[in-house]
């Protein structure tokens, strides 16, 4: 999904609570730290973040926004894993307050997670996790935000209205993978610097479109 496909997909979302949602979003994921490489990317062991983590370099190097640049953290790396791509959980037991873990969890979130994730909380880090279901991750989460699985049953102590919302978002196909990039574009389209930024990243974005997007992920 490029830049042209999501512009779409927000037009279809036009006037949704979703799209106003991961805007939300991904407003706070762009100022939740200033620091270069303190937003800790990391998901479960059987579904490592790859495209956020593409995404949000992308957006960095794009919107000039270093904070954006993703430490991704790695449940198993392979031992010839490049540097960057070999950063493991422990890398979470040295957060700091001045650091934002990000956890993007679409199935259950481990006990071992959990746990590193209340540690983090405790030192001051602040936590931002997006998944599909309110669970004990999103409790820990300063902010969270819920992406309504395809398919997801009707549970009974649902309101009619909630269940009819999630519904007229799965007809519009909005996946996880679709969220991830409505959350990610949004937060590097966010400027500091008024329209100057603004210009700069449509001229970055035209010359990516030409030479292909980067290859680090």
């Amino acid at each position: 999904m490029d830049s042209s496909a999501v512009q779409l997909l927000r037009e279809l979302l036009a006037g949704d609570p979703l799209l106003n949602q991961t805007t939300e979003f991904a407003s706070l994921l762009n100022k939740s730290t200033s620091t270069a490489g303190g937003l800790l990317l990391v998901g479960t062991p059987t579904q490592e973040p790859w495209h956020m983590a593409a995404h949000l370099d992308d957006e960095s190097r794009l919107s000039d926004l270093p904070n954006l640049k993703p430490t991704l953290i790695r449940w198993s790396a392979p031992p010839d894993a490049p540097p960057h791509l070999a950063i493991g959980l422990e890398r979470i037991e040295r957060t700091s307050r001045r650091e934002t873990l990000f956890v993007v969890a679409q199935d259950d979130a481990p006990d071992e997670l959990l746990e590193r994730v209340f540690d983090a909380r405790k030192i001051g880090a602040r936590i931002l996790t997006m998944g599909t279901k309110e669970d004990e991750l999103t409790q820990l989460a300063h902010d969270a935000l819920i992406i309504p699985p395809e398919n997801s049953p009707h549970s009974a102590a649902e309101p009619d209205e909630i269940y009819a919302t999630k519904m007229h978002e799965q007809a519009l196909g909005i996946s996880f993978d679709a969220a991830q990039h409505l959350v990610s574009i949004s937060a590097g389209e966010i400027s500091r610097n008024g329209v100057s930024k603004g210009m700069k990243s449509r001229l970055a974005r035209l010359i990516d479109s030409i030479t292909g997007p980067s290859q680090e992920w």
